[in-house]
């Protein structure tokens, strides 16, 4: 006598369907500013189970036949090493929050996968606060996250602060499209949203950081961005912190993401150091009075895509390439 195998464990086709498992293929850097020595920037790759977390190498290629992959990076913020320890902090232990979902899953009943990613953001906000509870030197520790979540079945991502999620994909007329699946937490950013102010604008503006969302920092609560997205073969992602975003403007990320399907398999395309640092010493030279003139950051990226494997580097940064 078979046993129907249980739909809500990973590797489950979902809703009946037969289509297998998409293959995710992945690679990560990471690179510290120039000004400051210390990479505040972390990523993380694991794939999940009812037993647990596995941590994965900073380049490979798995299933999602037998277990669900997560990536996700993240930025700290604070004085001396206070940042980074925030952000190593937070990915430590939402690689152990996360798989306490398949508990529920093993019981047969179907989890709330963004319910899940509420609370464990929320217990890791917690934990941030505490650990730099009466220590001066950490005082208002914090880190922003920028999580995917990757099941049979859909996408889950998560973000608190102004790292991001990109989505590229080629839309139903052949033309590629890339869209910011994300929200920076910052009223500059919602302004540049409602149109009031340009891309250029938004870049110069001085409050362009200031972000009113963080994970920890001492604030009492947290408000994470979450949402479920529906995922296709051929779709890639990029993650990444706001060192990235300060050498790279929209178009260029876009313009990276076509170039790289052109390239051969094994020929990975790159955005040099010295375009990206190009690009920043013009948008400084334009804006001498950009906040980020004062301290070159840390970044931290990821990307999901098809094959060949794209990889989008700077002076400073982190990056996770995956793709199905």
């Amino acid at each position: 006598m078979s046993t129907a195998p249980n739909p809500f464990l990973p590797g489950a086709c979902p809703h009946g369907d037969s289509t297998p498992p998409c293959t995710i293929t992945w690679s990560a850097d990471t690179v510290s500013g120039t000004k400051k020595h210390v990479n505040d920037d972390s990523w993380l790759a694991f794939a999940s189970d009812i037993n647990g977390a596995t941590l994965l190498e900073k380049n490979g290629s798995h299933s999602l036949a037998t277990q669900d992959l997560i990536f996700a990076v993240s930025d700290g913020m604070g004085g001396g090493n206070a940042g980074d320890v925030a952000s190593h902090l937070l990915l430590e232990q939402l690689s152990a929050l996360i798989p306490r979902t398949f508990k529920t899953a093993a019981a047969g009943l179907h989890p709330d996968y963004t319910h899940h990613l509420g609370q464990a953001v929320q217990a890791v906000h917690l934990a941030i606060n505490a650990k730099a509870h009466g220590d001066t030197t950490r005082k208002g520790m914090a880190a922003t996250l920028a999580l995917a979540w990757f099941t049979p079945e859909n996408l889950y991502l998560c973000n608190v602060g102004d790292s991001r999620i990109y989505l590229h994909r080629q839309s139903e007329n052949n033309t590629p499209d890339t869209v910011q699946l994300t929200h920076d937490h910052t009223f500059v950013w919602k302004k540049m949203q409602r149109g009031e102010l340009s891309e250029r604008q938004f870049r110069s503006h001085p409050r362009r950081s200031a972000l009113y969302e963080v994970i920890g920092g001492g604030h009492r609560n947290v408000n994470p961005y979450i949402a479920a997205v529906p995922y296709h073969p051929g779709d890639r992602f990029l993650i990444c912190s706001d060192g990235l975003i300060d050498g790279l403007w929209e178009k260029h990320i876009h313009s990276a993401f076509r170039i790289s399907k052109k390239h051969h398999l094994h020929q990975p395309t790159r955005t040099s150091p010295h375009h990206a640092r190009h690009r920043q010493r013009r948008l400084r030279r334009h804006h001498p009075h950009h906040p980020r003139n004062q301290q070159h950051t840390n970044n931290t990226t990821i990307t999901h895509h098809p094959k060949p494997p794209f990889t989008l580097t700077t002076q400073h940064g982190s990056q996770i390439t995956d793709h199905s």
